[in-house]
This record gives C-alpha cells, sequence and structure tokens, in this order.
C-alpha cells in the first residue's frame, strides 16, 4: 500500500479519516446492530497473514496495516489488534469510546464508517512518529456522505473533508490502546449539523 503525501496534491475534493468517522458511524448508528463481515477467503486470509507477520513488533510496518485497515482491508485487522484493544475518545455521541473492544468492536467501527462515507480513503499527512512504544500520525482523508447523520442538512453525495490524529499504544506486537483528535467542528459544518 502506498501512502501518499498530500502536501503534494492538491484537489477539490475533502478527505476524510477513521477516527472521526468513528464518531459519526456511532452517531448514525447508536441503535443500530453492526453486521458480521462476511467470511473471507483463503487467499485473503493468507495474505493478511503474511502482513501481519510482517508488522509484528515494527510501530511503522503496523501503523501502514492501521492506514490500510481503515481504508477498508478489515481482514488485516486481527494482525495489529490486541483482544484487549481499547479507544479513548470523546464521541459525537456522548461516550467516550470505551465500548469499543478488540478487533471485533474495530473492524464493526470501520464497517460502520466505511458505510455512511462512501469510497473512503485517507492518506498520512505527518508521520508515523514512533516515540518508544507509542506511534503517532496526523492524517486527511475524503469520503462522500451516503446520508443518515442525525440532524445533517447535507445532500447525499457531498464530499467531505476531515483531518485529524491518531495515536497507538504497542504491547506485545498489537496495539492496545487508541486515542485520537480530529476536527469534529469542521467535520459537523460540512455536514451541515449545526
Amino acid at each position: 500500500m502506498k501512502i501518499e503525501s498530500t502536501r503534494t496534491r492538491h484537489s477539490s475534493a475533502g478527505l476524510m479519516i477513521p477516527a472521526v468517522i468513528a464518531t459519526l458511524a456511532l452517531a448514525v448508528s447508536a441503535t443500530a446492530t453492526v453486521a458480521h463481515a462476511a467470511p473471507r477467503s483463503a487467499a485473503h486470509q493468507s495474505a493478511a497473514y503474511s502482513d501481519q507477520r510482517t508488522a509484528a513488533h515494527n510501530p511503522r510496518a503496523m501503523f501502514t496495516t492501521w492506514v490500510s485497515v481503515w481504508n477498508g482491508a478489515t481482514a488485516k485487522a486481527p494482525g495489529i489488534i490486541s483482544p484487549d484493544f481499547r479507544v479513548h475518545a470523546a464521541l459525537l455521541d456522548g461516550t467516550d469510546g470505551s465500548s469499543i473492544r478488540g478487533v471485533e468492536g474495530l473492524v464493526g467501527l470501520v464497517d460502520q464508517i466505511r458505510s455512511v462515507f462512501t469510497d473512503l480513503r485517507f492518506d498520512l499527512e505527518v508521520g508515523p512518529l514512533v516515540d518508544g512504544r507509542h506511534v503517532s500520525a496526523r492524517w486527511i482523508a475524503t469520503g462522500t456522505y451516503a446520508g443518515g447523520f442525525p440532524g445533517a442538512k447535507a445532500a447525499p453525495g457531498t464530499v467531505i473533508t476531515y483531518a485529524g490524529t491518531d495515536t497507538l499504544r504497542v504491547e506485545n506486537g498489537k496495539f492496545v490502546e487508541y486515542w485520537f483528535n480530529a476536527d469534529t467542528l469542521s467535520l459537523l459544518r460540512q455536514l451541515q449539523a449545526i
């Protein structure tokens, strides 16, 4: 997977992020149940396992895999996400993210977000930066709003630009904690929700 810098790319299309999209997905589906993903093919699982071995104990490689998970390659999540994985964030629905746990919680979140923002793609602008057991990067992403956000007046098909920072803690070769900060005000304005 190529992670390109957006500094050299000029586009009128907006950019979206995994973390902030997470806040939207939780608000959109506060009463919805996350559907389980269809089983993956043996070839897909084998490729994911190969990526997992490469990323193990290398925070930069793990972060590259993290980006690919948010870009839809959720079969790679078990290679980088601990069963003890947890999220620390103030979400749009008023919760603190503590209900998102382990691989299933993260994959469910990614799937929900990708259903609200079609063609979701995000790229790194800065990093990843590694400091001991922590890895952090600033991202920007692009997605097309599919509709369904409570209070949003933006029309489905609206391209949203969003930016933020993900910080993750590594333990035993897997991510165990996730903090994110995002420009939620910008997102809500683009969705015409405020």
